[in-house]
């Protein structure tokens, strides 16, 4: 199986207006990151002559996003964007894209079903083995491979979750940082307010930690405020989160994030409406193609700041 990286995937793509094209795009919540994921695809959809985007938001609900996949499929759009909060929706969402014979690009979340996928559908991603490892890794390297460490998870059946958790064991098994020990870890739904939540449960109940290991930043900012709500010194605990947003990238100038990885939205965006264009003109495409994550700290921050807007 072959991976495709972003530049491998032309950007400079028209469609005359003669034959103008439709690509509906589902996405399965709107928080901070899948925001700027949908504005990703809408702000490079503009750029294409004569290509028009229909967009929606299932607002958390599976089953509203399978009926507004039926409903684009009824409207015979030429091809559908989808960002699935449940990986294991791909076999469903397949099926369905796949008996209308309209082309599909799963993006941002992996399905389960990506070695069954049919010759037009794709994934456009991120490899997640770099997020929780980069992440991971940095926080062992400021905790010089000692110390305890609570982490905060995304949606359990959410492939990025997953995999990101898996990432923190396996930093954690390295010689390295087996110095490490994970004294907590639960969901907190990629949200800060479950996070805030979680967050001030363990406080309460007295858990020690050096070390906060958030899946995205959302849940992370949400644990740096609910532990300002408990006057606890911010340089004395190292918070790490992944995607590098605006938000997050504040929170690292103000000296409250530690580590962040960024997760490019615009360019996994971009990156999707290419695909889905190539697909819709029976062009072959990778059936995985990688959008790299980055590192940032407050060392490189200055190189990061405009990449977030």
């Amino acid at each position: 199986m072959k991976t495709a990286t972003l530049a491998s995937i032309a950007l400079a793509i028209s469609i005359s207006a003669a034959h103008a094209q439709t690509i509906g795009v589902s996405m399965s919540d709107l928080d901070k990151f899948r925001t700027a994921l949908l504005n990703g695809v809408v702000s490079h959809g503009q750029t294409i002559s004569g290509l028009k985007l229909v967009t929606e938001s299932a607002k958390g609900d599976n089953e509203l996003q399978k009926q507004q996949v039926q409903n684009l499929i009824a409207d015979k759009v030429d091809a559908i964007i989808l960002a699935v909060s449940d990986g294991d929706l791909g076999p469903q969402m397949t099926k369905m894209a796949a008996d209308a014979g309209i082309p599909l690009v799963y993006i941002n979340n992996v399905p389960s079903n990506l070695l069954d996928l049919p010759d037009n559908q794709v994934v456009v991603a991120s490899n997640e083995k770099e997020s929780g490892t980069l992440e991971t890794k940095q926080v062992c390297a400021l905790l010089k491979g000692k110390g305890r460490v609570v982490v905060l998870m995304g949606e359990p059946f959410h492939a990025a979750a997953r995999a990101r958790t898996q990432d923190i064991s396996d930093v954690i098994a390295t010689p390295d940082c087996q110095g490490l020990q994970i004294v907590e870890r639960q969901a907190a739904y990629w949200s800060s307010d479950y996070a805030d939540q979680q967050m001030q449960e363990w406080l309460s109940a007295g858990v020690k930690f050096d070390a906060v290991i958030a899946n995205n930043d959302e849940m992370a900012l949400g644990a740096i405020r609910a532990m300002k709500k408990n006057n606890i010194p911010m340089k004395n605990v190292v918070v790490a989160g992944v995607d590098a947003t605006d938000d997050a990238l504040a929170a690292m100038v103000a000296g409250d994030l530690d580590v962040t990885i960024l997760q490019s939205a615009v360019g996994q965006g971009a990156a999707a409406v290419d695909a889905a264009v190539k697909l819709i003109r029976k062009e072959k495409v990778p059936r995985e193609n990688n959008v790299p994550f980055e590192l940032v700290t407050p060392e490189n921050i200055a190189t990061y700041l405009p990449k977030s807007q």
